[in-house]
């Protein structure tokens, strides 16, 4: 009797364990963040994607050119090359060769340090606080979970959880972007343009809220996260431990396509180049006519996965997690060396406008530090390394090969630029907060495109103006002040030594938040995010650090 008793005791202890262990991979189960039977994903099939005329109307120079935008999810500054080339052992010849035939943007700015905020105003040409969307969106169950992040963290700043704000929060689809604003998609339409997105979305995933209702002829949706999955033999895995988000999603995701929002299926082969091989497709499909490509790839986002070919041809990098980021970065640019060699074979380079960029910086918790070098911060940050992104362009029939364009510009300004290069109208019963930089481009107007620019994330906000940058925050209750014209790395904080330049930036910033909306849905967690360290470094008493607002 004592025997079954002490082991009946011991399969308890043992499950109740397990059950600890592995407390946050239920939860999310319960509260419905992950959906693991919910869809079914069936084998690949051909996208029929819509054939444009078999002959051309009119030769390409003669017609609107198309417009094709490459973003990238989380491509860091120093990843290209042209820019810096953190790792010289992974170069990216293609992107630095649409810098090389047009314009590379010394100081490109992505619109927010996060990806749905970031590709709202790309893709309307506005703040995305000017019609509410201030937060990333984040189902409100997730407010369950976030507290359980600390103690698999075990860091000394803690993570901050809101749980009344999030209980009226709506489901995670139905946070986006509301279809009253309208996107490059719509304004090109009464242009004669056929319009394609390709990839990640992340701004609303009910029907009104997908690309077929903001403008888009057809969709291949990114459905979930997988490059491949986890068990095949072509890919190549590198999880992070330290991570306690990429501990639980790597048993959720899923590897997920649809088409113009159709059943689920599976991608054919690794999820970049399968996405560029729909892209070529697309070009091909559409060479008779004006189109716009909106090619948003997955990667290098986590998970980290990678080609086996790519990580074989890596083999002079002896560090597992670097060596299988760089072959993602290999993908990465062979995906705009195969989209400008599809475009040359279809007699369509010299009348494309092609721009390539990423919506923020590299985040810290894939523990790499070099990514964003040489500025501080990640992506969550508004230091220079949470926004400032590779950023090129080029249209050789209109843009002079060879610019390297100083000033500040920002993913706000792709809508304008491409709205001009087709001759279509922006709205005019709406703020367009970006510029068209094609005068700037061919030298018609010399002054910098923007007096100032701004980001907010609920209380943490930034406004560059004139070469001085300033941000403030509430957690930590703090400015921060640099002259990014002699110190563009942000080194020096003059905030305590210049209140003169800080009322000034502050003035700048109250009168553009008095015209922002209010959020459309509240911020519930708050996250903490130190500016020089990675999540796999130890944290430090006199780490500096900031709070970003979900």
């Amino acid at each position: 009797m004592k025997r079954t008793l002490l082991i009946a005791l011991l399969v308890s202890a043992a499950l109740a364990a397990a059950l600890y262990v592995a407390r946050v991979h239920i939860l999310l189960h319960v509260t419905g963040w992950v959906s693991a039977i919910k869809h079914p994903v069936g084998s690949n099939r051909e996208v029929p994607w819509q054939r444009g005329p078999d002959a051309p109307s009119r030769p390409p120079g003669a017609r609107p050119p198309n417009i094709i935008v490459i973003l990238f999810d989380d491509l860091g500054y120093n990843d290209v090359s042209t820019y810096g080339g953190g790792m010289p052992e992974v170069p990216t010849p293609n992107i630095d060769a649409v810098a090389a035939a047009g314009v590379r943007f010394r100081n490109g700015y992505a619109a927010n340090a996060v990806c749905a905020p970031s590709r709202a105003s790309l893709l309307t040409g506005r703040y995305h606080s000017r019609f509410g969307f201030e937060y990333t969106p984040t189902p409100g169950n997730m407010a369950r979970v976030a507290p359980m992040l600390d103690t698999q963290r075990r860091r000394r700043l803690p993570t901050i959880v809101h749980p009344e704000r999030a209980a009226d929060i709506a489901g995670f689809d139905e946070l986006g972007l509301p279809p009253a604003e309208i996107t490059l998609a719509e304004m090109l339409k009464p242009a004669g343009y056929h319009n394609v997105h390709i990839g990640k979305w992340h701004l609303g995933g009910t029907d009104a809220l997908r690309p077929l209702n903001q403008g888009f002829d057809e969709s291949l949706y990114m459905e979930n996260g997988l490059y491949l999955p986890v068990d095949h033999p072509e890919v190549v895995n590198s999880r992070q431990d330290f991570d306690p988000i990429d501990r639980f999603l790597w048993a959720n995701m899923r590897y997920a396509t649809s088409y113009n929002a159709g059943d689920w299926f599976e991608p054919r082969g690794y999820l970049t180049d399968y996405y560029t091989d729909e892209a070529i497709r697309v070009i091909e499909a559409n060479r008779h006519r004006p189109f716009f490509l909106y090619l948003a790839h997955w990667a290098p986002h986590t998970p980290l996965q990678a080609a086996k070919a790519d990580y074989d041809a890596l083999a002079h990098i002896p560090d597992h997690r670097r060596r299988v980021y760089g072959a993602m970065l290999r993908a990465v640019d062979r995906s705009v060396g195969r989209v400008r060699a599809a475009l040359q074979a279809q007699g369509l380079a010299e009348h494309t406008l092609l721009i390539v960029t990423s919506d923020n910086g590299a985040p810290n918790y894939l523990g790499l530090p070099d990514l964003n070098r040489p500025f501080r911060g990640w992506k969550l940050t508004l230091f220079e390394g949470g926004v400032r992104v590779p950023f090129v362009a080029q249209w050789p029939a209109r843009i002079p090969a060879g610019i390297d364009f100083p000033h500040p510009v920002s993913s706000i300004d792709i809508v304008p630029t491409a709205v001009a290069a087709a001759g279509a109208r922006l709205p005019e019963d709406r703020v367009i907060d970006g510029r068209d930089l094609l005068p700037y481009l061919r030298g018609e107007i010399e002054a910098p495109p923007h007096e100032a620019l701004f980001w907010r994330d609920g209380s943490y906000q930034m406004v560059i103006a004139r070469g001085w940058k300033l941000q403030v925050a509430k957690r930590p209750d703090k400015h921060w002040l640099f002259h990014l014209d002699v110190d563009p790395t942000e080194q020096h904080d003059l905030a305590d030594r210049r209140p003169d330049k800080v009322a000034e930036l502050r003035a700048l910033l109250d009168a553009h938040n008095a015209q922002m909306a209010e959020p459309m849905w509240p911020s519930f967690v708050e996250l903490p995010v130190l500016i020089d360290k990675t999540l796999a470094e130890p944290e430090s008493p006199d780490d500096e650090y900031v709070y970003w607002q979900n």
